[in-house]
């Protein structure tokens, strides 16, 4: 097989280690990933601060709020009280976060603070650039899985890999050198460049999904910038600037903090983080609905199913309009509203008030707003078995302790 038709056939294993090796439960975001349009003013700070939980559910027992400062030395002196006191380039990392506060137009208060402080250190232990352990051998491992199945030994495949790319080194070499995944990231650009010359399709496109100290989605990045201007210059991309530091914690922060929430505590911030926004709300919808209508539900979030940018029917929509009688609604109101489940409106929408009321009278108690979505994590860089739940209550400790250096 010739070099070029060898590297399009073991390309699909390449993307598939490159893909993988990004944090695997972290969605694209929404089509509309801000609260606010493109011609409409910033959204003053209290806009931006988690909304109050349902007056139906009972909140759990929290800290009252502390202050929000709105002036920014003020919150310089909270953030560098609430950073932890041992890390690398501390003044650069807290320039950076309160920047991305500054611009964002997210209130200086210890909670947003630690919120963001906790994820950090969570994704990349305060690395700008973390790096991903035996990353060279999850990639040959998934190149030889796919050569294995052409009947190609992986020399042959190695040897393939020789051609010298744009920054002077072989392919090869490159792969046997990834420490980072923004070390990956550039390589595949570079081979997405070089696409006529390596015989690849000249309109692929970048598998890597997430980078940077926070492993933000690039596509979320993409959002963003369309409908709040993005405040720092650049010479490249809005992926490159995904995986530098600020980037990465602008980018963090607004997915993180940018938006209302209708959580009694972080924690579901933490899961929404990990499993895309309002899905702690969407997965105390889904188990309110379970019981309902007595069908098994996989308690993720996701109302709906999609594949490709199209909506497919789903357990949870089956489940719903199996209910549509004991609603009052039928299957176009109900998919007008379950539609909405990535945005805070589906809180405000027929279907969500009415299954709520019809819950609420048939246990007799309020039936809860917030749950923690049921989602297993995997990757190559995952060996035990983790969960969103998991993920949110690691983050939550780290927050906790956050908040101890604010008092």
């Amino acid at each position: 097989m010739k070099p070029s038709l060898l590297l399009f056939a073991l390309l699909p294993a390449l993307l598939s280690a490159c893909a993988n090796v990004s944090r695997p439960a972290q969605p694209a975001a929404p089509s509309a990933p801000i609260i606010v349009a493109p011609s409409a003013p910033p959204p003053e700070p209290d806009a931006l601060q988690p909304l109050e939980a349902p007056t139906a559910t009972p909140p759990a027992a929290v800290q009252p709020p502390r202050p929000a400062y709105s002036d920014p030395q003020a919150g310089r002196l909270l953030l560098n009280r609430v950073l932890p006191p041992k890390i690398r380039d501390r003044q650069g990392w807290s320039n950076d976060m309160l920047s991305a506060f500054t611009h964002l137009k997210i209130p200086y208060t210890a909670e947003n603070f630690c919120a963001l402080a906790a994820v950090i250190e969570q994704e990349s232990s305060w690395q700008a650039d973390p790096t991903v352990p035996n990353l060279p051998a999850i990639v040959w491992d998934k190149i030889a899985e796919r050569a294995h199945g052409y009947l190609i030994p992986l020399p042959v495949v190695k040897a393939a890999l020789l051609k010298t790319s744009p920054n002077g080194k072989s392919y090869k070499a490159r792969i046997d050198g990834l420490r980072t995944e923004r070390e990956m990231n550039d390589l595949f650009e570079d081979m997405a460049r070089e696409a006529s010359k390596l015989g690849l399709p000249m309109n692929m496109k970048n598998p890597i999904r997430t980078g940077g100290p926070m492993q933000v989605s690039v596509e979320f990045a993409d959002g963003h910038v369309k409908v709040w201007p993005y405040p720092y210059p650049r010479s490249g991309s809005v992926r490159q600037e995904v995986f530098t530091r600020r980037g990465g914690v602008y980018f963090g922060a607004a997915i993180l903090l940018q938006y209302p929430a209708p959580y009694s505590q972080m924690l579901y911030r933490f899961a929404d983080f990990n499993a895309g926004r309002y899905s702690s709300r969407n997965a105390a919808f889904q188990a309110v609905m379970e019981k309902l209508s007595g069908k098994d539900l996989t308690l993720d979030g996701d109302l709906l199913s999609y594949k490709d940018g199209r909506v497919y029917a789903s357990a949870t929509q089956s489940a719903v309009i199996s209910l549509g009688g004991k609603l009052g609604m039928g299957q176009g109101e109900i998919m007008r509203d379950l539609k909405l489940e990535k945005s805070a409106a589906f809180g405000q929408s027929e279907l969500y008030r009415k299954t709520y009321a019809l819950a609420d009278q048939r246990f007799g108690k309020p039936a809860a707003r917030e749950q923690l979505p049921q989602i297993d994590l995997k990757s190559p860089k995952i060996t035990r078995k983790l969960t969103t739940e998991w993920f949110a209550k690691r983050v939550d400790g780290r927050y906790q302790r956050c908040l101890e250096r604010a008092r």
